[in-house]
């Protein structure tokens, strides 16, 4: 079956940086766009990032342009997320999906588990 298993969430000062992994099985991961989204506590899941089959092509929401970078490894079946210049707003639980389309409006099929980002002020 499909896994999607993210790591490397933890707790990080504000102004840090902290680098999120997933690593994709049981599916075809050069295929797949890929894409990062993120829900705070009490809020609806929002879109973070995305990178397109071949990680030639990256999206960003507003909120992390410039400070976040995602990138893919399709030899390993990674996606990374580097999130540098935290804030305690980006303090949430970050999760890792599959998508058959690329973009803000991607529509993932496959999700991960989810990993939280603590970031203190």
């Amino acid at each position: 079956q499909v896994q999607l298993v993210e790591s490397g969430g933890g707790l990080v000062q504000a102004g840090g940086s902290t680098r999120l992994s997933c690593v994709a099985s049981g599916l075809t991961f050069r295929v797949y766009a890929m894409g990062w989204f993120r829900q705070a506590p009490g809020k609806e899941r929002e879109f973070v990032a995305a990178i397109d089959r071949s990680g030639g092509l990256t999206y960003y929401s507003d909120s992390v342009k410039g400070r976040f970078a995602i990138s893919r490894d399709n030899a390993k079946n990674l996606v990374y997320l580097q999130m540098n210049s935290l804030r305690p707003e980006d303090t949430a639980v970050y999760y890792c999906a599959a998508s058959l389309n690329y973009g803000s409006s991607m529509n993932p099929i496959h999700w991960g588990k989810g990993t939280l980002v603590t970031v203190s002020s």
